[in-house]
């Protein structure tokens, strides 16, 4: 038995060796899987960076390729400066002699009165001083200016004021016929370019890195009393323009829509920028509801309203900008939001809405500035920059402030609110005021976490908020109040719904740190990288680009005359410059080559449609063939002996959309025999569109009453035709069957008018021309008396008096 113990006792003994050794086994294991561990989280840190280095080379490639396509716009538009250079040079020749003889009076003036000259600036000096100083309006600030300049200095007084006027028809033809092949973009702005920077201008310079021509038109009107407009080249992009229209009384447009004058003088303002720059197909972003009444006018334009707040949920906007911002709505193109809120907001309205969210400017964040703040007393700083207005939560903050005393709560940014007076009590609290965008990263890096400390209110609850994408450029970690659109931002910022959980989440903020931290912090700059206002550009084109507008069918009958339906057909698809057109050519049996022309020019172009008739069935017959096949919502019958001008479908259209009771409508045109024969004066075709442009633009709009429409030229919608039908063929080859079926649609309710917008040029009766004198009126007295029979007396047509250019 002692045998026995003494052997379970050895046993034992080596059993413990064993589990001793196991134990060192598994330590030593254990240190293997802690080191393999470190291995992994510095693998991870590595990626990360790695990540981080790609993003930075990502970032460097795009200013790369946004480099090249400013350097090519660059070259195209030094090729139209040179143009307009040529153009200038004569003048400038022609003032060069008397402007050295004005500077040779002016220097021998200061050589012979030096005292008298010093005299002058050191008051000019002061003046200036004292009005910098005085509590003045803009508007009073810019009269004073003017009488200065006028008085004092009348050579420095350059206004844009510009009379319609063909000063160089060569020159304006020039820059008609070749209108660039990307829509000019106007901005019609909430603010001032030199505002505090925010998405408007944003957006205008992401879109001039695109390659676009882009005018930002500032909420700041010029007080004059003649229309133009003051230029300013902006810096960053070759094609980037803030323009302040003339504007009598320079009205803020914050407080009402514009009156009927100041709509008309912004009208011509507005035409003479269309007409300097050639900018006759442009892309209207509107951005606050004062300018849709306008934007509603332009020639050949696609209306973005760019939807940025709630704006009822400001509370202090009048009734009637809000009824245009419901019309905008309602009425735009394209809606663009910046939050899932507004979306569903604005889907109530438009089923054409785009969901393009704010961004950051990726590299003006991304790196750390030479100088950054300095807090005097080396605290940790929790920073805010932004407004703090009614939606900023200054109890939020006080709590932050109080559960934190031995940090900082740096706020940057313009109280409107009174905000250091509420928080004066908090001696960790301090406010710096406005500073410009520019130095943002001087604050921002000094920066432990970043806040978003705003009110869940109606307007904060369709916010998308810039700041936030900025933080994390910066790679920050930021705190957010919980509203709807934060979750966008996924785990790269934290969330509180609550004052605790807010106060919080700051404490968990303040506390990164390691490698772990370092991973957030590349996650974050990753996200923001990916999120930038070049993004946005592209998001919005593309958004633009799909924008569905409504099919129409151009129907075209020709018979002979080859040359004349050669130019008619270029001058289709090249100015129509509308995106769903359907054109469909019916041949009525021509004698000449125009039906192999019209089959190889369908060969070429997929969006001609040709049907050949084996006989001439007349202009009625023929035309019908023709609207039987069409596709379109609205339909034009349009002549071979016409050419267009720039934007003529989109413009007509405009008419339609603005005016429901509207039957039937035509252009303007040099030669009819009715109210819309216009007097334009040109001596060849090159020089039309320019000439019939000084016409088009002062009447932006507007509609003249027609009796009669002439069929050289006439567009209607889906609804007129199938309320009206086909075009009477009891008038055999032609004359009278337009007037019978404008009282067809007089009959049916509906208005007939031309648009004193759209010009198209008419050769007159290109093919009856061809008949012999006693056919025409054999067939003209056969067709007034089938006319007579239906409708009554026939009411023959007149010109207007006096006709008015």
């Amino acid at each position: 038995r002692n045998q026995q113990i003494a052997q379970l006792g050895h046993d034992v003994e080596t059993r413990n060796q064993q589990i001793a050794q196991l134990g060192h086994d598994v330590e030593a294991r254990n240190q293997q899987i802690a080191q393999l561990g470190h291995d992994v989280e510095a693998r991870d840190v590595e990626i990360a960076l790695h990540q981080e280095q790609q993003v930075t080379l990502n970032t460097q490639l795009i200013e790369k390729l946004a480099e090249n396509v400013r350097f090519t716009q660059a070259l195209e538009l030094e090729q139209d400066r040179v143009v307009l250079a040529q153009a200038e040079l004569q003048a400038v020749r022609q003032n060069l002699n008397s402007q050295l003889l004005e500077l040779s009076d002016w220097a021998t003036y200061i050589d012979a009165h030096p005292a008298i000259y010093a005299f002058k600036k050191s008051m000019l000096g002061m003046v200036r001083k004292m009005l910098r100083m005085m509590p003045l309006s803009m508007k009073s600030r810019q009269q004073l200016r003017k009488i200065y300049y006028i008085i004092v200095r009348p050579s420095r007084f350059r206004e844009k004021q510009v009379p319609f006027v063909n000063d160089d028809a060569t020159l304006r033809c020039d820059l008609i016929s070749r209108p660039n092949s990307d829509r000019d973009v106007f901005v019609f702005a909430v603010i001032d370019w030199n505002f505090r920077i925010q998405r408007p201008q944003h957006i205008a310079r992401s879109l001039a890195e695109a390659g676009r021509r882009v005018f930002y038109f500032s909420n700041h009107f010029i007080d004059a009393e003649e229309p133009g407009y003051r230029l300013e080249q902006l810096p960053g992009a070759v094609a980037l323009y803030q323009l302040k229209l003339h504007l009598k009384g320079a009205p803020a447009i914050y407080f009402s829509p514009p009156t009927d004058d100041s709509l008309a003088m912004l009208e011509l303002s507005m035409a003479s920028v269309i007409r300097d720059f050639g900018a006759i197909s442009s892309i209207s972003i509107v951005q606050h509801g004062y300018w849709f009444p306008l934007v509603r006018r332009l020639p050949n334009s696609y209306r973005i309203y760019d939807c940025m707040d709630h704006h009822e949920g400001f509370g202090n906007v009048p009734e009637k900008l809000v009824e245009i911002e419901k019309e905008m709505l309602s009425n735009a193109d394209l809606v663009t939001v910046t939050s899932s809120w507004l979306e569903e907001f604005a889907h109530k309205y438009n089923s054409n809405v785009a969901l393009v969210r704010n961004a950051s400017e990726y590299t003006h964040f991304m790196s750390r500035p030479e100088r950054v703040y300095k807090d005097s007393k080396s605290r940790r700083i929790i920073g805010y920059y932004g407004a703090i207005a009614e939606w900023f939560d200054l109890d939020l903050v006080e709590a932050v402030a109080s559960a934190y005393p031995d940090c900082l709560i740096l706020l940057v940014g313009d109280d409107t609110v009174g905000a250091h007076k509420i928080l004066a009590k908090m001696p960790n609290v301090e406010f710096t005021g406005e500073v410009p965008y520019s130095t943002l990263p001087y604050y921002l890096y000094a920066f432990d976490v970043c806040l978003l400390p705003f009110k869940v209110i109606p307007l904060t609850l369709a916010t998308n908020p810039v700041k936030v994408y900025e933080y994390l450029a910066a790679g920050k970690p930021v705190v957010c109040v919980d509203l709807p659109e934060i979750s966008h931002f996924g785990d790269q910022v934290a969330r509180a719904a609550s004052v605790d959980e807010f106060v919080s989440q700051v404490g968990m903020a303040l506390r990164e740190s390691g490698t772990e931290s370092e991973c957030k912090v590349a996650n974050r700059r990753r996200f923001a990288a990916e999120q930038t206002w070049h993004h946005r550009g592209i998001e919005l084109l593309s958004a633009i680009d799909a924008v569905p507008m409504p099919r129409i069918s151009v129907i075209i009958l020709t018979y002979n005359n080859l040359d004349l339906t050669r130019a008619c057909l270029d001058s289709v698809l090249e100015r129509s410059d509308y995106p769903n057109l359907e054109v469909i050519v019916v041949d009525n049996a021509s004698s000449d080559d125009t039906p192999a022309y019209l089959e190889d020019y369908a060969r070429r172009h997929q969006e001609v449609r040709i049907v050949l008739n084996q006989k001439n069935l007349g202009f009625a017959a023929g035309n019908n063939v023709g609207l039987s096949i069409s596709t379109g919502e609205f339909l034009v019958v349009l002549n071979n002996d016409t050419v267009v001008t720039h934007g003529w479908i989109m413009t007509l259209l405009r008419h339609f959309q603005a005016f429901p009771g509207l039957g039937l409508l035509g252009p303007v045109t040099n030669n009819i025999g009715n109210e819309a024969k216009i007097e334009v004066n040109y001596q060849n075709i090159a020089h039309m569109p320019g000439e019939s442009l000084v016409y088009t633009l002062t009447h932006m709009g507007q509609r003249y009453p027609l009796r009669n429409a002439a069929f050289f030229c006439v567009m209607m919608s889906r609804s007129t035709y199938d309320r009206c039908g086909p075009i009477s063929e009891d008038y055999g080859l032609g004359f009278y069957e337009d007037d019978d079926y404008c009282r067809k649609v007089e009959a049916a309710g509906l208005e007939v008018a031309c648009a004193e917008d759209v010009f198209v040029h008419h050769h007159l009766s290109a093919s009856f021309n061809k008949l012999k004198f006693s056919e025409r009126q054999v067939l003209l007295e056969r067709n007034k008396a089938i006319y007579e029979q239906k409708w009554g007396a026939w009411v023959p047509h007149v010109y207007r008096t006096p006709l008015r250019r």
